[in-house]
This record gives structure tokens, sequence and C-alpha cells, in this order.
């Protein structure tokens, strides 16, 4: 009974030692403590083409020089890209001084702005709390999802947090759009080929509009939702932002290139046009260019069909870009040759005809760069369909 009061009495004690020294952690910030918002503009690699965003608190009296960044991963963890494409990229928050990060970016030619923001001493410290709480290992690493929890996303929950009932925060309120359209303002222009990718691996989903909240996802529209943003004060309403520095303005990111998406893929349609016409003028049967065109089809096909089933990502569920990029032609393309066809290949044709007008209804999900791809498709099935009466028949 004695030992097990003991335990007891060991177990309290160490618990609020624990509990005490958790709360003692911090550094009580002094009245010069200055806390804000850091945006980052596009960068040219596709992880950071939509910018990013930090909390800093700067204390020259403690000598507090911390930049709060939750958008940090590491290439060098296992399966990296495996886990990316599965939806279990861990990210974590990082710490560091801004100075170094401003020299980073301003080569990077990515524009910096700051945000100054009107909190009260209690406030800022709760702000910091939180922020370094966050920053503990056992709390660091988290589950990333580019929509709904993100580099940006995490700022506004931290804020609203220390703020509680003061702040009066809407999210970014000037436009309504999907979160497919937010991503073509800033891929479409500045990197084609990623905005085709994302467009080709995004479902329905993504179409959807986004709340205001959810529309800070984006640095810049979490600027913009901090300047709209009010404190509730002893004397009135007061801007959340108290002043803005504009740090560096970067150039502005176009592509100039002519290997875009859409020319491409013209290209493409032109030469497979000439090529059919060519062979059913001179009455070629050869079925390599349907091989080769059909399996890249139908790999791109399987691999929607894993985003969709076999992934946490919600926004790659119901992508009917799989009406086109149909898996089933890796492998039954192969089954079709010179001298063989089998009895229902006609049949798979008309299907797949089928699929191939219903995928027209997709065509503004990738700002018509679909156009040429299903052209291009047309003219192969036309073709096999105009060559299975030369075929002799499989037994």
């Amino acid at each position: 009974m004695r030992i097990s009061i003991f335990r007891l009495i060991a177990f309290v004690a160490v618990f609020l030692l624990t509990k005490t020294f958790a709360n003692a952690q911090f550094a009580t910030l002094s009245p010069e403590a200055k806390v804000s918002l850091v945006t980052f503009g596009p960068g040219d690699e596709l992880y950071s083409g939509f910018g990013h965003s930090v909390l800093w608190i700067y204390d020259p009296v403690l000598r507090i020089d911390n930049a709060y960044s939750y958008g940090t991963f590491s290439f060098d963890q296992g399966n990296f890209y495996i886990n990316f494409m599965r939806g279990y990229l861990p990210y974590s928050i990082s710490v560091h001084p801004l100075g170094p990060q401003l020299d980073y970016y301003r080569a990077e030619n990515r524009s910096i702005s700051e945000q100054v923001l009107n909190l009260s001493i209690p406030q800022k410290q709760k702000l910091f709390n939180y922020l370094e709480t966050n920053y503990l290992p056992q709390n660091r690493v988290y589950s990333y999802k580019f929509f709904y929890d993100n580099c940006a996303s995490r700022l506004a929950v931290a804020l609203k947090e220390a703020c509680g009932d003061s702040l009066i925060y809407k999210g970014y309120t000037h436009e309504k759009l999907s979160f497919r359209q937010w991503i073509d303002r800033y891929a479409f222009k500045q990197n084609p080929w990623a905005d085709f990718g994302m467009d080709l691996a995004l479902g329905t989903p993504a179409d959807e509009i986004a709340t205001p909240e959810q529309a800070t996802f984006l640095p810049d529209n979490l600027a913009i939702a901090f300047t709209d943003a009010r404190m509730k004060t002893a004397s009135g309403l007061t801007p959340l932002v108290k002043s803005t520095n504009e740090y560096f303005k970067a150039e502005p990111r176009n592509y100039s290139g002519i290997f875009a998406p859409m020319n491409v893929f013209w290209a493409l349609a032109v030469l497979t046009l000439g090529i059919t016409y060519w062979q059913i003028k001179k009455e070629k049967l050869n079925f390599l260019l349907d091989k080769i065109l059909f399996s890249i089809v139908g790999l791109a096909g399987w691999l929607l069909t894993l985003l969709w089933f076999a992934t946490e990502h919600h926004d790659t569920k119901w992508n009917y870009d799989i009406l086109w990029a149909f898996p089933l032609w890796m492998p039954l393309i192969f089954q079709i040759s010179r001298k063989k066809k089998p009895s229902w290949f006609s049949f798979l044709l008309i299907f797949y005809g089928f699929l191939l007008l219903c995928a027209t209804g997709n065509l503004l999900k990738h700002n018509y760069v679909v156009i040429p791809i299903i052209l291009i498709l047309v003219i192969r099935v036309y073709y096999m369909n105009n060559s299975l009466s030369k075929i002799p028949q499989k037994g």
C-alpha cells in the first residue's frame, strides 16, 4: 500500500514537473517583438510554382529571428515519389532565420513581400507558443494535402488559434474559382506541361468551387486575405496588417518555348493524319504506330486508375480522362497484327469510339489540349477499323 502511494506521489510530481517544463520552455517575447507574414512568389520548379508563405517572429531584444515554414520536405526520405503519388508524403515545419531565405528567393527571381501584423503582446506570445509547440519533434510532421492542408493554409490556422474571437477573418473573397482554375492561373502560362500533367491527374473534385478559406491554399490569396482581415480592439476594428514592405519584385515569367502541349499535340495530329493517309493510299497494313500509341494511352489509363482507386488523394478520383485513356488498351492492342485479328476486336473499336465521343464533354478541363489527342485517337481507330477486312480471321 505504501509503495502504491509512493508511486502515485512520484507520478504526480513527474507530471507536474513535465507540465511546468513544457509551459516554461518557450521564451517570453519582449514588447519589441514583431510578427509578419512573408510571402514568396512562384518559382520555376513544380513544387515551387505556386509560391510560399512563412510566419516570421523577430524579437531584437531576445535576438529571436524565426521564420516558421510548413513547407519542408526531403527527397532523401525513402520512396519519396511513391509516397507522393499515394498521398502519404510527409511535410514538416522548419524554423530558420529570414535573412538567408531572402537572398535565396531573390536569386531565384521570386517576389518577396512582408506584412507586419497588428497583434497585441499577448497575441504575439500565443502565436509564438503555438508555432514552437508545432515545432516540437513529436508535432513537427504532418500529412500534406495540396488543396486543404499546406504551407499557406496552416498559417491561417495558427493565427486564428492565437487571436481567437478577436480576429475577423473571411479568407479570400475577391473571386470564386474552382481549385483547377486556380492552378491554371499559375501553371498554364508559366509551365504548360506541368499544367497539363496536373489536369490529367486531377478528377472532378478539383472542379468544385473553393470556399474563401480554401482559396488561401495559394500564398498570394492568403496575403490578400490577411490584408482584408480585421482585429477587434478596445478602440474598435483595426486592420490585421499594420504595414507592408516589398523586399523584391520578380521579373514576369511566362513560358516562351514553342513546345507547349497544344503545339506538340497538334503537330502530332497532323503527322498522324499524314501517315494514316499514306498507309490507306498505298494500302500499307502496319500497326506499329498503333501499338506504340495505344500502349502509351493504356499506361496513362492505368496510372489514372491507380490514382483513383489506390491512393489517398481525394482530388484524383472520378477522373473522366479515363474515357480516352482507356486502360485495357494495354495489353489488348497487341492482339492485332497483319496476320491475325480477334473476332471481338471490331466491337472493341466501336466501344472505344463511343468512349471518345463521351470524352469530348471533358475538353474544357485541359484548356482544349485534349482536342488534338482525341483527334489522333479517332484517326487511328478509323485506320484499324478500315484495315480489319484485310486481316485473316484468328482461329
